[in-house]
């Protein structure tokens, strides 16, 4: 009985292992959106995040806010995020 398993669990281990093709293949699978389509959602949302901020900056009385701003500001949290971590690395190396 647990030789039989075992002879199952191995020849299904052995077609997965060699049997041409993958498994997408065998199913006929397709994503279902292009990386194309993916990269022109993600910069969608990225402006609708950008105008939805700016609607409450506008309500708020406050300035809006461009992506190259944002961009910059992104840049600067991680050079500070570079440097505090050098700085407690080196601190950790002279204790």
């Amino acid at each position: 009985m647990v030789f039989a398993f075992a002879v199952a669990i191995g020849i299904l281990l052995a077609l997965g292992k060699w049997y041409p093709g993958s498994g997408a293949e065998q199913v006929d699978w397709r994503p279902t959106r292009s990386y194309e389509d993916e990269i022109r959602l993600e910069l969608e949302d990225i402006d609708q995040m950008i105008e939805a901020q700016n609607e409450r900056r506008r309500a708020s009385g406050r300035p809006e806010i461009s992506e190259d701003e944002i961009r910059s500001q992104v840049e600067e949290e991680e050079r500070w995020r570079k440097t505090e971590s050098e700085r407690y690395r080196q601190e950790g190396d002279g204790v």
